[in-house]
């Protein structure tokens, strides 16, 4: 399978899309708020212990306060750091890009390095109001959902990942040849320093000592410089920020698995080549291509269909069946219906076709929309017992490219399969939408933030055909208004790169998606 990673890079926004076979498969986006911040540590506060919920809320400076629970904390008399470790019930990594290869690829035990755990102790033994904490964000805040943070910081690296609370050594599961198993885990309990332990990551296969000895350095002397800022550091701030999105894609995709990187952006182009000459190898430039065309660079790769796609409640099947994906406050429901599809032969026959053509598209579409969390898959009933077990067994298989965690149980008598996947950020609907006021929230609506960045790109498009000097953009008053405000470096932005004055004008008639533009000749 021929994987590659196309990025738009824009002062505002930068996509990630991780293509196999030419098809989207992964999206990641990254923005200037608050919604992808997993891996970040930050010196937080203590605002309120719950001894009822056994979790308490942590002011780390974003608009939500944090939560943690009591499973998240380890009291440990030898440690200096607040006597505060976490024994998490699965090993996070610091980004959610490259979170699968830890959660779902390694063999490390979280209950393996002797520490109390918390079920000796209670939330409030160990936490008190106003207590100074350093924690690190496990889950980007959701929805009504502050983040989720974890005492136990992991650092990842290119071969190895520092758990500098845990003293367990794991190798990824990727590395299948037993040998090489062993020997990595002699070499990593031969070099690390007592009491740290280590993940070895899939692309540690075959690497020696020298390399090992100099990430662990590398790690080493991060953790140091986080441990020496929160010192020094007010509460609350930030002690350490997670890579950006496309030097992410770097690390944990373009080392790994995708086989070249097309990006649009010349000064995200040289970052990442500084990247892969600084902590990768320097003949991975050959593998970097900086997309110089006129026609923007998702247009280029036809995925702005698919992405728009990806936020349609209901997807249709090549032979005319269709799945209804709706998301509820607690769980995701997917509904297969048989449609336009008659079938040839017989009910059971065609309600099985149907069932397994879902499958297929149903993986894709819980991976590509980043679908989190409970997930309840109504298929069609069918009579045969040997068909349920062929359409759930088709579903597993299908899960496996998915590199988040996943879990899913038989169907039951009544055709359901419940199924729970790996939550670490918001999902592509959350993330792209927001709830529709026109229908008092039944619906969803382009999140006007995303409908400002699509007014900037499609202004990119015509600007270049346009001969006038000035441009004038007809919106949704709501939408001028946020151009004119908290948005409004996309307006600068765009005079700059056109090189034409832009007027905002606000049309009280407009649904809030609608825009045109349209150019003002010179006299």
């Amino acid at each position: 399978m021929y994987k590659q990673l196309i990025v738009n890079a824009t002062k505002h926004e930068t996509r990630v899309a991780l293509l196999e076979d030419g098809t989207i498969a992964e999206l990641f986006i990254e923005r200037e708020d608050d919604s992808d911040i997993v891996g970040n540590v930050y010196k937080g506060r203590v605002q309120r212990v719950l001894p009822g919920m056994q979790a308490a809320f942590v002011n780390i400076g974003l608009s939500q306060a944090a939560f943690i629970y009591v499973d998240d904390l380890i009291f440990d008399d030898h440690q200096e750091y607040e006597k505060l470790f976490i024994e998490n019930d699965e090993i996070t990594q610091s980004a959610e890009i490259g979170t699968a290869e830890i959660e779902k690829d390694s063999e490390a035990s979280p209950n393996s390095s002797g520490r109390r755990h918390h079920h000796d102790c209670h939330i409030e033994d160990v936490l008190t109001e106003g207590q100074e904490i350093m924690v690190q964000v496990s889950k980007a805040p959701i929805g009504t959902k502050g983040a989720r943070v974890t005492c136990h910081v992991s650092l990842p690296g290119r071969f190895l990942v520092l758990m500098p609370s845990s003293d367990h050594i794991g190798i990824s599961r990727r590395v299948e040849d037993e040998t090489e198993r062993n020997r990595l885990k002699e070499l990593l309990l031969h070099l690390r320093e007592k009491n740290t332990g280590y993940i070895a990551r899939t692309a540690a296969e075959g690497i020696q000592s020298e390399k090992f000895a100099q990430e662990m350095n590398f790690l080493r002397n991060l953790w140091e410089n986080i441990r020496i800022k929160h010192k020094k550091s007010p509460v609350p701030s930030m002690l350490h920020q997670e890579l950006s999105v496309s030097l992410r894609a770097v690390r944990d995709l373009l080392i790994h698995e995708a086989e070249k990187l097309v990006i649009d952006s010349r000064a995200g182009y040289e970052a990442v080549l500084s990247f892969l000459d600084s902590f990768f190898s320097p003949a991975l430039r050959d593998s970097v291509e900086l997309y110089d065309g006129q026609e923007p660079i998702f247009d280029a790769y036809n995925l702005e269909g698919d992405i728009s796609r990806a936020l349609r409640k209901k997807v249709w099947l090549k032979s005319g069946g269709y799945i209804v994906i709706e998301h509820t406050e607690a769980l995701v429901a997917i509904d297969i219906n048989t449609g336009r599809y008659v079938g040839k032969h017989n009910l059971e026959e065609t309600i099985f076709k149907t069932n397994l053509e879902a499958v297929k598209e149903i993986a894709y579409q819980i991976r590509l929309r980043d679908i989190g969390g409970i997930i309840i898959i109504d298929f069609i009933d069918m009579a045969k017992k040997s068909n349920q077990g062929k359409v759930f067994s088709a579903l597993k298989d299908a899960l496996k490219k998915d590199r988040s965690k996943t879990h899913v149980l038989p169907m039951s008598d009544m055709g359901l399969i419940q199924m729970t996947r790996k939550r670490i950020k918001k999902s592509l609907t959350r993330m792209l939408c927001e709830p529709c006021f026109y229908c008092d929230g039944e619906g969803y609506l382009i999140s006007r933030q995303s409908l400002c960045h699509n007014i900037y790109r499609e202004v990119l498009r015509e600007a270049g055909d346009m001969a006038g000097h000035k441009l004038t953009i007809r919106v949704n008053p709501e939408i001028a208004e946020l151009l004119h405000s908290e948005e409004n470096h996309i307006v600068v932005s765009l005079e700059q790169i056109t090189g034409k004055q832009i007027t905002i004008y606000p049309n009280a008639e407009f649904h809030m998606e609608e825009f045109d533009i349209f150019e003002i000749l010179r006299e």
